[in-house]
């Protein structure tokens, strides 16, 4: 009599007594609520995980609530006897009910359930959400747009969660739906996802795991013994090894430590974002602040080519993306608009606000791009027509850029007609205050603005008595010898970005690099009443004097050509840039002279430039200066990165399978080794039952065991398999 058998009671003579009756499935849903609950805490911890990306507490909120519907719903629904397949379906309603009701705004049937009215609303969300991920910084403003974007990601993961969890009864799979909202801060951020939140989240998953361990040990208790006449024993012989909660914090440390590793190990994107997009693919379209990713481009030792172009314009033209126009006190952002598909650029309409008084000549730049993509056109603005883009692209009258809903600018080659502004300093002087209303929105400065700004710009325009003069007057202060142009010092002294805060710090120590002089200027014009705001794009490249063609030479333009500078409004004009960088850029021509005049050679020396259109940046004629020469200008390949990540992830998923061969086979060494004996033996046919999706009853005895996994296919001896012989010897018929 082997170990495990020597402690079965004696089996009683009589009849053997009646199967328990099948319990209905209320009771078997009414055990999952502390599983459900489990997978509910899990979710709201990985979705606090998005914190570093968004601003306030009200989005994670809104986004518990919709959680909790969906789980504590479908549960509830689940316990009135609904049938599991139905269940994702029924989720799917309640999230549907939910965003009706919180972003409906009054347009669903009783509130709950949606129109046609309802789903034209949910579609303007889903497009101003795009857009404005798409065009915020970090951390985001939640609007409207994103908060419904993040219930609608709240509810999948919630419905797919349940799903796994509690019908398809694999609640160690409900871990990949938290996994999403734990990786997104990883993609976006240079520093990855928050130690605390992944530690939070690991603490929450091994509670789930030992949810789903107490709760298949209170299953299988509670089945009746397998065929007729058997004993019921209600104490399971105490196994050797680990138990299931060393197993599962094994598991889940194992997997804890592996995510942290990979969130820092993983490759980040030219600009805080993961994975390899080309360098300048570019600042915005994952959603990073564009005034951050800007400096985090130029102080990469080793520039990446953009694009090329040839010009008919006397001067080579600043290459505008977009502009900035919307300023929340902690970064500037584009004013969110919809792609307007009337507005084609074979045909753009002026800007606004622009006299026929104003002087203005045609230019043709013809550009190819090599290494930009990004859903923003690079132009010489204002642009008037645009032929030879692939796609659907559209202008945009309030801010000037060219944008397309689907498209980038990879592999484009297209034709600009531009007009070159020649305003003289007389209409700017000119020029009133009468604002139109959507020019006044560039007035806007946070209440709680650092008063050291104010002063400054009070102190530099004392005694000016125009706009124009005010604005002169700001722009020569910043290109001043007490400013210098340094990409390193602020993102070394944490004074980075575009804020109030990282402006007032920037007038104290007085360097920085075009981000900083940008910012300032239009901060403080905003504070002395002249509407500001900052275009981000390229500075016009460098000149390849032998690849003239019909008297138009080719320039170069890298990723250490991106620049940002301020445009101020004159009525009558429109907007006007400016450039108070010193050592970058060109100097407008209604600017250069009275600069030239303040500051002998104009600073840098672009005044007396020689060669008109060349920036005055040293390094924009030298490419080696800048980090290296044509042929080095590559960054090494990621794609090896990547490989060793894909690997890395591969080994991570095989961990468990690897540990279970491993105590195999040190079993199997010790059970040949005469090391162990029967009871070893008995815990590894158990064990490879389970890997094979074979339960293991708590209730059933070795023979019952035994006698069950014969009457599976496939496992019954060989004498004992329908339509074989036997191994006994036939005998002869008498």
């Amino acid at each position: 009599m082997t170990a495990p058998e020597a402690r079965l009671p004696a089996r009683a003579p009589g009849p053997a007594p009646a199967p328990l009756p099948a319990r209905p499935s209320r009771r078997r849903a009414s055990a999952d609520w502390p599983l459900v609950i489990a997978v509910l805490v899990l979710l709201l911890i990985a979705q606090g995980a998005l914190g570093p990306l968004l601003l306030g507490t009200g989005w994670w909120w809104l986004m518990a609530i919709v959680s909790s519907v969906v789980l504590l719903g479908s549960a509830g629904l689940r316990r009135l006897g609904l049938s599991a397949a139905l269940m994702p379906l029924a989720g799917f309603g309640m999230l549907l009910a939910a965003l009706t009701l919180v972003f409906g705004a009054g347009t669903g049937l009783l509130w709950l359930i949606p129109s046609l009215d309802t789903l034209d609303r949910f579609r303007e969300l889903t497009v101003d959400g795009a857009i404005s991920v798409e065009r915020q910084g970090t951390p985001a403003d939640a609007v409207p747009g994103i908060l419904f974007l993040l219930c609608v990601g709240a509810g999948a993961l919630a419905i797919l969660a349940y799903a796994l969890a509690v019908i398809a009864r694999v609640p160690a799979l409900a871990g990949l739906p938290a996994l999403v909202p734990l990786l997104v801060p990883g993609l976006i951020r240079s520093g990855g996802a928050e130690p605390a939140a992944l530690a939070l989240a690991g603490a929450a998953y091994l509670v789930l795991l030992r949810v789903d361990v107490r709760m298949s040990g209170t299953r299988h208790a509670a089945r009746p013994s397998a065929g007729p006449g058997a004993p019921r024993v209600f104490s399971p012989v105490r196994r050797r090894g680990p138990g299931p909660l060393w197993g599962a914090l094994g598991v889940g440390g194992v997997a804890l430590a592996a995510a942290m590793v990979l969130s820092v190990a993983i490759p980040a994107f030219p600009g805080n974002g993961v994975a390899g997009r080309p360098s300048s693919a570019l600042l915005f379209g994952n959603g990073v602040s564009p005034m951050i990713n800007l400096g985090e481009d130029l102080r990469r030792p080793t520039a990446r080519p953009v694009l090329h172009y040839r010009t008919t314009a006397t001067r080579a033209p600043y290459l505008r993306l977009l502009t900035l126009d919307e300023f929340s006190g902690r970064d500037w952002s584009s004013r969110l608009f919809p792609s307007n598909s009337a507005n084609t650029v074979d045909k753009i309409a002026l800007p606004p606000g622009l006299l026929n008084s104003v002087a203005v000549t045609e230019t043709r730049t013809n550009i190819v791009v090599d290494g930009l993509s990004a859903r923003w056109l690079p132009i010489p603005a204002p642009a008037r027509s645009i032929t030879g883009l692939a796609g659907a692209w559209y202008w945009n009258g309030s801010n000037g850029s060219i944008t397309s809903p689907n498209d980038t600018t990879r592999g484009q080659e297209y034709t600009v007609i531009a007009l070159n502004l020649a305003p003289t300093r007389d209409q700017l002087r000119g020029s009133g205050s009468d604002y139109p209303s959507s020019v006044q929105r560039s007035l806007r400065l946070p209440a709680d603005s650092p008063p050291r700004i104010a002063e400054t710009a009070r102190q530099v325009t004392a005694g000016t008595d125009t706009a124009y003069d005010a604005a002169l007057a700001l722009q020569t202060y910043l290109r001043g010898e007490e400013f210098s142009y340094d990409t390193e010092a602020p993102a070394k002294a944490g004074f980075d970005g575009g804020g109030v805060d990282v402006v007032s710090t920037f007038l104290e120590v007085k360097t920085g690099y075009c981000v900083h002089f940008s910012s300032a200027m239009a901060v403080m014009a905003r504070s002395i009443g002249i509407p500001a705001r900052i275009a981000v794009g390229y500075q016009p490249g460098t000149l390849s004097a032998s690849s003239s063609i019909a008297g138009t030479g080719r320039y170069s333009v890298d990723s250490h050509d991106l620049h940002a500078w301020p445009e101020l409004y004159f009525a009558g004009v429109g907007w006007v840039p400016f450039e108070p960088t010193p050592g970058r850029g060109a100097l407008p021509e209604y600017t250069r002279t009275m600069d030239a005049a303040q500051t002998p050679g104009g600073q840098g020396g672009t005044a007396g430039s020689a060669r008109p259109g060349i920036t005055d940046d040293p390094a924009a004629t030298d490419p080696g200066a800048r980090g290296g020469s044509a042929d080095t200008r590559q960054e090494p390949v990621t794609v090896l990165r990547l490989i060793l990540v894909l690997v890395g992830v591969i080994a991570l998923l095989l961990l468990p399978a690897i540990g279970r061969v491993e105590r195999r086979r040190q079993r199997r060494r010790r059970i040949l080794a005469g090391r162990a004996g029967a009871a070893e033996a008995w815990q590894e046919l158990t064990d490879l039952a389970v890997d094979h999706g074979i339960p293991v009853r708590a209730t059933e005895t070795p023979r019952e065991f035994a006698a069950r996994l014969r009457s599976l296919p496939g496992l019954a001896p060989p004498g004992e398999r329908p339509g074989e012989p036997s191994g006994e010897p036939q005998r002869a018929p008498p």
